[in-house]
């Protein structure tokens, strides 16, 4: 939805409070803030909402580093090496927005960046609006201000981090916007969008694989580990077909964690791919199968979180190497069979057609439902095929199936007594519905409750 709305940036030099004013506006906590300076590296956008309905979309933007020529010139430590990135991605951002906010501090005052990105942002000729922030009360709005007037655009003090004028800001921002032609209608409601998050150890080529299927340089990409911090959305169409990709930072060993940002970023990427439709966990052909990689399909699969592995950088590796590396990657999947392995590479463009193609099947598997009798059938048909072994003497007596909820698919047995079954028949079952209903690659949730009466309902 967010790019059927129109677009304003939001704009500024490092550290001047523009990820906690964009989490203000969409009302959400999605950017990584931090004192830090140079946290966020790529552009996430956001819906702003007035009444529960959408307005404009809103772009949050890294710190951006001009001389008085324009020219790129280094930041801070946070952002070092990646300035020239962070200029090409709000660049690209301010071609289809239809405004600008321009962050500055109010406590800081007029520096030499903010002038020189001014003139950079009025040569855009775009309707600004310079957000004078970290001004928290009526007292000082007047001196925090003055200065800013040089700059000739209309200015609006605010606070993102204690809430003060925020609506207000609203307002004046969707004042920002192109009035509608005449006989315009609102746009269609956005067709049903696949979310996918891509999940993996640091410098794996998560980002790459996400410019490569978008068709765009939408991610920054670098050799330098950690690069991407928050988990950021990138929306894009394929053959008619609406897709988001979430790119997560890099997910190393709890134990080598020791830096609060990243600790911040980490548990992002985690709760990116609870809410996904479909994770992509990406490993390194060249680093092979890691502990940290098996303890990720170990996480994905517990959660029963829909998943495929995609092994990037393949053309690094030779043929034999590859084949070794995909049976390594195999018996690593053991306890959880169902989830496809593909071999890829983002350079070279390599493997990549089957990517959506199977994320749309698996998460059409996970929306599957099945009537009560066709389920009831499937499990004479198991149980005929092969009876429950015997337990202490008694064979455990199954009496009714039924499909519990879906997402994933979760089908609950009622047995006469579930101590009865052992693991390795309640895996037979399992085997057994994903063949008869066609569930090749989405996670099955399986339960087996005691009853003692036939016909026995759910609570």
């Amino acid at each position: 939805m967010s790019e059927q709305l129109p677009q304003i940036i939001l704009v500024g030099r490092p550290n001047v409070g523009k990820s906690t004013l964009f989490n203000r506006l969409i009302r959400s906590n999605r950017a990584i803030t931090h004192d830090r300076p140079g946290i966020t590296r790529d552009r996430m956008e956001g819906i702003v909402r007035r009444r529960g309905l959408p307005v404009f979309g809103i772009v949050d933007t890294g710190g951006i580093t001009l001389d008085a020529h324009a020219t790129v010139t280094e930041g801070p430590e946070g952002i070092r090496g990646f300035e020239e990135d962070i200029l090409a991605q709000a660049e690209a951002a301010m071609q289809h927005a239809v405004a600008v906010a321009f962050v500055v501090d109010g406590r800081d005052g007029l520096l030499p960046l903010d002038e020189h990105l001014a003139a950079h942002i009025r040569r855009k000729g775009l309707p600004t609006l310079c957000v004078v922030n970290k001004v928290d009360g009526l007292e000082r709005e007047d001196e925090q201000m003055a200065e800013f007037h040089s700059l000739g655009f209309p200015l609006l003090p605010v606070s993102a981090e204690h809430g003060h004028n925020i609506n207000a800001l609203c307002e004046e921002l969707a004042a920002l916007l192109p009035a509608p032609a005449p006989g315009d209608s609102a746009p269609d409601p956005a067709p049903p969008t696949l979310r996918l998050a891509m999940l993996g150890r640091p410098n794996a080529g998560k980002s790459s694989l996400i410019n490569a299927l978008a068709g765009e340089e939408r991610m920054i990409v670098s050799d330098v580990a950690g690069t991407t911090r928050d988990s950021v959305d990138v929306r894009f169409s394929v053959d008619g077909k609406e897709y988001v990709f979430v790119d997560t930072a890099g997910i190393r060993r709890r134990s080598k964690i020791t830096d609060s940002v990243e600790r911040f970023s980490v548990n992002s990427s985690i709760k990116s791919s609870t809410k996904a439709h479909v994770t992509l966990l990406v490993l390194d052909a060249t680093e092979g199968v890691s502990q940290q990689d098996k303890r990720l399909m170990d996480m994905l699969d517990t959660r029963k979180i829909p998943f495929m592995v995609l092994i990037n950088k393949c053309d690094l590796v030779p043929p034999r190497a590859l084949d070794q590396l995909r049976q390594n990657v195999g018996n690593s999947l053991a306890f959880c069979r169902h989830v496809p392995i593909l071999t890829v590479s983002a350079l070279k463009r390599s493997g990549l057609r089957k990517i959506l193609p199977l994320a749309t099947q698996i998460h059409a598997e996970c929306q599957i439902r099945i009537p009560t009798g066709q389920l009831n059938r499937a499990m004479e048909t198991a149980l005929t095929r092969h009876q429950p072994p015997v337990v202490k003497r008694v064979r455990a007596k199954f009496f009714y199936l039924t499909q519990a909820e879906t997402a994933p698919p979760t089908f609950v047995f009622f047995v006469s007594d579930a101590e009865r079954v052992p693991e390795s028949y309640a895996r037979y079952l399992e085997r057994a519905l994903r063949h008869l209903f066609a569930i090749s690659h989405a996670p099955v949730r399986l339960h087996l409750r005691s009853s003692h009466a036939k016909g026995h309902k759910k609570n």
